[in-house]
Protein backbone atom coordinates (compact mmCIF):
# COMPACT_ATOMS: atom_id res chain seq x y z
CA UNK A 1 0.00 0.00 0.00
CA UNK A 2 1.48 3.18 -1.26
CA UNK A 3 1.74 6.33 2.18
CA UNK A 4 -1.42 7.87 0.22
CA UNK A 5 -3.12 5.37 0.34
CA UNK A 6 -2.21 4.85 3.89
CA UNK A 7 -2.89 8.10 4.83
CA UNK A 8 -6.48 8.09 2.59
CA UNK A 9 -7.17 4.77 4.95
CA UNK A 10 -6.20 6.40 8.42
CA UNK A 11 -8.77 9.63 7.32
CA UNK A 12 -11.55 7.28 6.71
CA UNK A 13 -10.88 5.22 9.84
CA UNK A 14 -10.59 8.54 11.48
CA UNK A 15 -13.59 10.07 10.02
CA UNK A 16 -16.23 6.84 10.66
CA UNK A 17 -14.77 6.98 14.04
CA UNK A 18 -16.02 10.74 14.77
CA UNK A 19 -19.22 9.64 13.06
CA UNK A 20 -19.86 6.98 15.35
CA UNK A 21 -18.89 8.41 18.01
CA UNK A 22 -21.38 12.06 17.19
CA UNK A 23 -23.93 9.57 16.46
CA UNK A 24 -23.91 8.10 20.20
CA UNK A 25 -23.56 11.51 21.56
CA UNK A 26 -26.81 12.57 20.15
CA UNK A 27 -28.47 9.16 20.46
CA UNK A 28 -27.92 8.17 23.78
CA UNK A 29 -30.13 10.35 25.70
CA UNK A 30 -32.23 9.83 23.77
CA UNK A 31 -32.78 6.26 24.13
CA UNK A 32 -32.06 6.68 28.07
CA UNK A 33 -35.42 9.11 28.20
CA UNK A 34 -37.31 6.23 26.33
CA UNK A 35 -35.80 3.69 28.64
CA UNK A 36 -36.46 5.41 31.59
CA UNK A 37 -39.78 6.21 30.76
CA UNK A 38 -40.73 2.63 30.73
CA UNK A 39 -39.28 2.25 34.22
CA UNK A 40 -40.79 2.27 37.79
CA UNK A 41 -39.43 5.10 40.13
CA UNK A 42 -37.63 2.36 42.02
CA UNK A 43 -35.89 1.37 39.04
CA UNK A 44 -34.48 4.59 37.77
CA UNK A 45 -33.18 5.11 40.83
CA UNK A 46 -32.37 2.02 41.84
CA UNK A 47 -29.90 2.03 38.64
CA UNK A 48 -30.65 4.55 35.79
CA UNK A 49 -28.77 3.23 32.81
CA UNK A 50 -29.89 -0.47 33.46
CA UNK A 51 -32.72 -1.47 30.98
CA UNK A 52 -36.31 -1.62 32.69
CA UNK A 53 -37.80 -5.06 33.58
CA UNK A 54 -41.05 -4.60 31.71
CA UNK A 55 -42.32 -2.11 29.94
CA UNK A 56 -44.26 -0.21 31.97
CA UNK A 57 -46.82 1.60 30.00
CA UNK A 58 -48.67 2.82 32.28
CA UNK A 59 -46.06 5.90 32.84
CA UNK A 60 -47.58 7.45 29.30
CA UNK A 61 -51.11 6.48 30.43
CA UNK A 62 -50.50 8.84 33.75
CA UNK A 63 -48.56 11.46 31.85
CA UNK A 64 -51.09 11.87 29.16
CA UNK A 65 -53.98 12.29 31.91
CA UNK A 66 -52.12 14.38 33.74
CA UNK A 67 -52.37 17.15 30.70
CA UNK A 68 -50.05 16.02 28.18
CA UNK A 69 -52.90 15.56 26.14
CA UNK A 70 -54.05 19.26 25.97
CA UNK A 71 -50.37 20.46 26.08
CA UNK A 72 -50.21 18.23 23.15
CA UNK A 73 -53.40 18.99 20.83
CA UNK A 74 -52.39 23.33 22.23
CA UNK A 75 -49.20 22.94 20.86
CA UNK A 76 -50.38 21.30 17.33
CA UNK A 77 -53.45 23.83 17.23
CA UNK A 78 -50.76 26.83 17.32
CA UNK A 79 -47.97 24.95 15.49
CA UNK A 80 -50.34 24.22 12.50
CA UNK A 81 -51.89 27.75 12.14
CA UNK A 82 -48.54 29.63 12.90
CA UNK A 83 -46.73 27.45 9.71
CA UNK A 84 -48.92 27.74 7.53
CA UNK A 85 -50.05 31.66 7.78
CA UNK A 86 -45.89 32.21 8.50
CA UNK A 87 -44.90 30.27 5.08
CA UNK A 88 -47.97 31.78 3.12
CA UNK A 89 -47.17 35.65 3.96
CA UNK A 90 -43.61 34.91 3.47
CA UNK A 91 -43.64 33.55 -0.10
CA UNK A 92 -45.89 35.59 -1.13
CA UNK A 93 -44.04 38.38 0.25
CA UNK A 94 -40.90 37.23 -1.22
CA UNK A 95 -42.39 36.56 -4.51
CA UNK A 96 -43.69 40.36 -4.40
CA UNK A 97 -39.64 41.81 -3.73
CA UNK A 98 -38.50 39.29 -6.57
CA UNK A 99 -40.98 39.52 -9.40
CA UNK A 100 -42.46 42.73 -8.94
CA UNK A 101 -41.02 46.06 -9.60
CA UNK A 102 -42.14 48.65 -6.86
CA UNK A 103 -40.65 51.96 -5.50
CA UNK A 104 -38.53 51.65 -2.90
CA UNK A 105 -38.23 47.92 -3.45
CA UNK A 106 -34.58 47.56 -1.42
CA UNK A 107 -35.58 49.47 1.53
CA UNK A 108 -38.76 47.81 2.31
CA UNK A 109 -36.76 44.44 1.79
CA UNK A 110 -34.33 45.94 4.16
CA UNK A 111 -36.79 47.01 6.81
CA UNK A 112 -38.11 42.77 6.48
CA UNK A 113 -34.81 41.83 7.02
CA UNK A 114 -34.33 43.71 9.95
CA UNK A 115 -37.22 42.16 11.88
CA UNK A 116 -34.45 39.54 12.16
CA UNK A 117 -32.54 41.85 14.84
CA UNK A 118 -35.44 42.26 17.27
CA UNK A 119 -34.72 40.04 20.18
CA UNK A 120 -38.03 38.58 21.30
CA UNK A 121 -37.39 39.15 24.97
CA UNK A 122 -36.92 42.85 23.82
CA UNK A 123 -40.48 43.53 23.44
CA UNK A 124 -42.01 41.17 26.30
CA UNK A 125 -43.33 44.35 28.19
CA UNK A 126 -45.13 46.64 25.33
CA UNK A 127 -46.45 43.15 23.82
CA UNK A 128 -47.75 41.68 27.09
CA UNK A 129 -49.48 45.17 28.20
CA UNK A 130 -50.32 45.61 24.52
CA UNK A 131 -52.02 42.12 24.35
CA UNK A 132 -53.73 43.21 27.22
CA UNK A 133 -55.58 45.64 26.18
CA UNK A 134 -56.70 43.91 23.06
CA UNK A 135 -57.83 40.89 24.91
CA UNK A 136 -55.90 38.58 23.08
CA UNK A 137 -53.64 37.49 26.45
CA UNK A 138 -54.26 33.72 27.44
CA UNK A 139 -55.42 32.85 24.18
CA UNK A 140 -54.03 30.58 21.06
CA UNK A 141 -54.24 33.72 19.22
CA UNK A 142 -51.56 35.47 21.48
CA UNK A 143 -48.89 32.97 20.17
CA UNK A 144 -50.17 32.44 16.86
CA UNK A 145 -49.94 36.28 16.58
CA UNK A 146 -46.48 36.33 17.97
CA UNK A 147 -44.74 32.97 16.50
CA UNK A 148 -46.12 34.25 13.19
CA UNK A 149 -44.71 38.14 12.97
CA UNK A 150 -41.50 37.14 14.77
CA UNK A 151 -40.64 34.47 11.91
CA UNK A 152 -41.69 36.18 9.02
CA UNK A 153 -38.26 38.10 8.67
CA UNK A 154 -36.29 34.91 8.50
CA UNK A 155 -38.42 32.40 6.79
CA UNK A 156 -39.13 35.49 4.28
CA UNK A 157 -35.35 35.59 3.68
CA UNK A 158 -34.78 32.02 2.45
CA UNK A 159 -37.54 31.62 -0.18
CA UNK A 160 -36.71 35.21 -1.15
CA UNK A 161 -32.84 33.80 -1.30
CA UNK A 162 -34.22 31.00 -3.63
CA UNK A 163 -36.71 32.67 -5.83
CA UNK A 164 -34.05 35.06 -7.07
CA UNK A 165 -32.56 32.77 -9.08
CA UNK A 166 -35.79 31.24 -10.67
CA UNK A 167 -36.18 32.15 -14.62
CA UNK A 168 -38.39 34.94 -15.21
CA UNK A 169 -39.32 33.67 -18.41
CA UNK A 170 -41.71 31.08 -16.88
CA UNK A 171 -43.32 34.52 -15.32
CA UNK A 172 -43.05 36.30 -18.62
CA UNK A 173 -44.87 33.28 -20.44
CA UNK A 174 -47.96 33.33 -17.54
CA UNK A 175 -48.14 36.71 -18.24
CA UNK A 176 -48.99 36.55 -21.81
CA UNK A 177 -51.30 33.48 -21.44
CA UNK A 178 -53.10 35.61 -19.37
CA UNK A 179 -52.32 34.72 -15.95
CA UNK A 180 -52.77 36.98 -13.06
CA UNK A 181 -49.75 37.63 -10.71
CA UNK A 182 -52.08 35.07 -8.34
CA UNK A 183 -52.47 32.40 -10.75
CA UNK A 184 -48.74 32.51 -11.58
CA UNK A 185 -47.75 32.73 -8.23
CA UNK A 186 -49.86 30.00 -6.88
CA UNK A 187 -49.44 27.63 -9.82
CA UNK A 188 -45.96 28.17 -11.39
CA UNK A 189 -43.59 29.70 -8.73
CA UNK A 190 -45.01 27.93 -5.17
CA UNK A 191 -44.82 24.32 -7.16
CA UNK A 192 -40.98 25.16 -8.23
CA UNK A 193 -39.84 26.24 -4.87
CA UNK A 194 -41.13 23.47 -3.39
CA UNK A 195 -37.73 22.37 -1.65
CA UNK A 196 -37.56 26.05 0.00
CA UNK A 197 -40.90 25.63 1.25
CA UNK A 198 -40.62 22.11 3.07
CA UNK A 199 -37.36 23.30 4.50
CA UNK A 200 -38.87 26.59 6.18
CA UNK A 201 -42.50 24.90 7.08
CA UNK A 202 -39.95 22.19 9.18
CA UNK A 203 -37.37 24.57 10.27
CA UNK A 204 -41.17 26.56 11.86
CA UNK A 205 -42.34 23.79 13.54
CA UNK A 206 -39.19 23.08 15.19
CA UNK A 207 -39.44 26.57 16.65
CA UNK A 208 -42.97 26.66 17.28
CA UNK A 209 -43.14 23.17 19.06
CA UNK A 210 -39.95 23.96 21.48
CA UNK A 211 -40.78 27.71 21.85
CA UNK A 212 -40.74 28.57 25.73
CA UNK A 213 -40.69 32.13 26.27
CA UNK A 214 -43.42 33.47 24.50
CA UNK A 215 -45.56 30.48 25.80
CA UNK A 216 -45.15 31.10 29.58
CA UNK A 217 -45.35 34.76 29.77
CA UNK A 218 -48.47 34.72 27.32
CA UNK A 219 -50.67 31.90 28.36
CA UNK A 220 -51.53 31.00 32.13
CA UNK A 221 -54.01 28.32 31.65
CA UNK A 222 -53.51 24.45 30.78
CA UNK A 223 -55.73 24.53 27.61
CA UNK A 224 -53.77 26.74 25.82
CA UNK A 225 -50.75 25.88 27.31
CA UNK A 226 -47.93 24.41 25.08
CA UNK A 227 -45.98 21.70 25.45
CA UNK A 228 -42.67 22.91 26.79
CA UNK A 229 -44.12 24.54 29.25
CA UNK A 230 -46.54 22.33 30.43
CA UNK A 231 -43.94 19.41 31.12
CA UNK A 232 -42.63 22.16 33.27
CA UNK A 233 -45.81 21.74 34.82
CA UNK A 234 -45.65 18.19 35.08
CA UNK A 235 -42.73 18.00 36.57
CA UNK A 236 -43.67 20.16 39.41
CA UNK A 237 -46.51 17.94 39.82
CA UNK A 238 -44.60 14.87 39.70
CA UNK A 239 -41.03 15.93 41.03
CA UNK A 240 -40.36 12.63 42.53
CA UNK A 241 -41.79 9.91 39.36
CA UNK A 242 -39.50 11.13 37.02
CA UNK A 243 -40.74 8.09 34.70
CA UNK A 244 -44.10 9.83 33.98
CA UNK A 245 -42.05 12.88 33.02
CA UNK A 246 -39.80 10.99 30.72
CA UNK A 247 -42.61 9.26 29.27
CA UNK A 248 -44.67 13.40 29.10
CA UNK A 249 -40.98 13.88 27.15
CA UNK A 250 -40.98 10.93 24.57
CA UNK A 251 -44.62 12.22 23.86
CA UNK A 252 -43.62 15.74 23.25
CA UNK A 253 -40.36 14.97 21.13
CA UNK A 254 -41.88 12.03 19.35
CA UNK A 255 -43.81 14.15 16.64
CA UNK A 256 -41.20 16.31 15.64
CA UNK A 257 -38.39 13.33 15.22
CA UNK A 258 -41.00 11.79 13.06
CA UNK A 259 -41.21 14.38 10.65
CA UNK A 260 -37.64 15.53 10.48
CA UNK A 261 -37.11 11.78 9.24
CA UNK A 262 -39.65 11.75 6.53
CA UNK A 263 -38.83 14.80 5.36
CA UNK A 264 -35.02 15.26 6.00
CA UNK A 265 -34.07 14.85 2.13
CA UNK A 266 -36.19 18.19 1.28
CA UNK A 267 -35.21 19.72 3.99
CA UNK A 268 -31.71 19.97 3.04
CA UNK A 269 -31.93 20.24 -0.27
CA UNK A 270 -34.01 23.46 0.21
CA UNK A 271 -31.28 24.88 2.57
CA UNK A 272 -28.61 24.15 0.68
CA UNK A 273 -30.30 25.85 -2.29
CA UNK A 274 -31.45 28.32 -0.60
CA UNK A 275 -28.74 29.32 1.27
CA UNK A 276 -26.13 28.75 -1.20
CA UNK A 277 -27.61 31.38 -3.47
Amino acid sequence: MTRTGFLGSIGRVFMWSFLLALVVVVAYPLLWMVLNGFKTNAELFGNPFALPVQLNWENYTLAWNNGVSDYLTASVLVTVTSTVATVFISAWAAYGLTRVRMPFGATISGIILGGLMLAPAVALVPLVRMFQAMGLYNTFWALLILYTAFRIPFTTFLIRAYMIDLPREIDEAAEVDGASRWTTFWRITLPMCKPIIISTVILHILFAWNEYLFAMVFTSGTSVQTLPVGLTSLMSRHGTDYPVVFAGMVVAALPVIVLFFACQRYFIKGLSEGIGK
